[in-house]
């Protein structure tokens, strides 16, 4: 693989929290812990450099989210990008939705290289003219200008989250979207920013007796009534709306029984699911918990039909993973165009892919160090115990606080954004 971009910052408000390509994969949207979008558009091939084929570079950053405080609980809002999603392009301009921990937005992003002039009742600074002046009249016209990059926010979707929200999907019908916090999912039309209609709620009638939260929320990619959710405790609900009104009895119900020899003080932790995909195809949900990646088949709710270890090395570190708060961690998965591929994050800025037909995987390092610009990424090995081998690296020096949480992949090619902290890598195929 071929690293051709790297975007290098330096504080805490430029750690990314979001990654995700737009339909077609022209363009790559992050965002981060400053509440900044910041939006890559992928060059077109010239017929001098076709190598370039395939970078991105910055077409628009913007202020998406500002800090905010809420008076009557006495807490404040971050401003930190939660998720990215995008709509389906419609006309010339794009359209994505950006969430804090409270509020959505849907944002514009559309081009401008035309500017008019010759106004008749203002002078070419904006200032209005004297009506006792004018005594031609003139015909506006449209002159070509540098062009410019515009992102407005078009709706704010406001005060329906008492919780966290934790994820936003758009709906297939690209008329309404969810956004699920840590008890509830609210439904919304994108039109009406000033209601929701809430599809999930579970949270109980005493607080004491709360056993688990909803960690990610999506909708199936073609049935516009149907929904998932996984929770802390390491199951997935599928919902239909058809059903009911208020969906908190599920359709389906998935959930791999607990191997009793594997029982720990973690166990109940290290279950918990922080990611939850769709196939493209609709056919199969992809999860993510602390340890492993599961694939469950729709038609098959007793357990998933294929298991991979991301990092079982760390099985004997959950202890010290606990005390420094790492086992809390939520990576997020993704699937290839095709479904046939699995990506994922890990520590020491690794991420795994797992091929599903070949069964073979490899762990690959998004790196200053080994990432220069047309490289060719090298497999990586982590060594457990005994002898290591010269290009293996120790368990003991994996270094804990770089990960990569954050990944997206094209949607039809071999290109995949992948965030480790406040830096962003591309890698695509090789191209002989």
């Amino acid at each position: 693989m071929n690293c051709p971009d790297e975007n290098t910052c330096g504080n805490e408000a430029d750690i990314i929290s979001t990654v995700e390509f737009n339909h077609t994969g022209e363009l790559l949207a992050t965002g981060d812990k400053g509440g900044r979008v910041v939006i890559f558009q992928r060059e077109q091939e010239s017929k001098n450099q076709v190598h370039r084929r395939g970078e991105y570079n910055v077409y628009s950053t913007f202020q998406s989210h500002e800090p905010e405080f809420d008076y009557l609980k006495s807490l404040e809002i971050e401003e930190k990008i939660n998720k990215i999603r995008w709509l389906p392009q419609q006309n010339a301009a794009y359209f994505l939705l950006s969430t804090n921990d409270k509020t959505v937005k849907l944002w514009k992003v559309s081009e401008r290289d035309k500017r008019p002039e010759g106004y008749n009742l203002k002078d070419e600074e904006g200032r209005l003219r004297d009506p006792a002046t004018i005594t031609t009249l003139r015909v506006p016209v449209l002159r070509p200008m540098d062009l410019m990059v515009e992102a407005t926010p078009r709706r704010v979707f406001a005060n329906a989250h008492t919780y966290h929200i934790n994820s936003i999907s758009v709906n297939s019908d690209y008329e309404t979207y969810m956004s699920a916090d840590d008890l509830r999912i609210n439904l919304w039309n994108f039109e009406i920013t000033n209601q929701s209609f809430n599809i999930v709620d579970i949270k109980p009638a005493n607080m004491e007796e709360l056993t688990e939260v909803i960690t990610a929320a999506e909708f199936h990619p073609h049935h516009c009534n149907t929904f998932v959710y996984s929770s802390s405790k390491g199951t997935i609900r599928l919902c239909d709306m058809r059903a009911s009104a208020l969906c908190d009895r599920h359709t389906k119900f998935f959930e791999e029984p607990e191997d009793p020899s594997n029982r720990s003080f973690f166990s109940e932790i290290i279950s918990s699911i922080s990611d939850v995909k769709f196939s493209h195809s609709g056919r199969y949900i992809m999860t993510r918990d602390y340890l492993t990646v599961k694939v469950w088949d729709l038609n098959m709710e007793n357990r998933p039909i294929e298991t991979y270890q991301v990092h079982d090395y760390l099985r004997s570190k959950l202890c010290s993973l606990y005390e420094n708060d790492c086992i809390f961690d939520k990576f997020e998965c993704v699937w290839n165009g095709s479904d046939s591929v699995i990506m994922t994050g890990s520590y020491n800025n690794f991420f795994r892919m797992f091929d599903r037909n070949t069964k073979r995987d490899v762990t690959l390092e998004a790196s200053r160090e080994n990432s220069k610009p047309r490289a060719i990424l090298k497999p990586r090995k982590v060594c457990v115990g005994g002898k290591r081998r010269k290009d293996e690296i120790s368990v003991d020096s994996l270094d804990f606080s770089k990960k990569i949480l954050h990944t997206a992949w094209h949607p039809s090619e071999n290109i995949i954004a992948v965030a480790a902290t406040n830096n962003l890598y591309i890698f695509q195929d090789k191209v002989n």
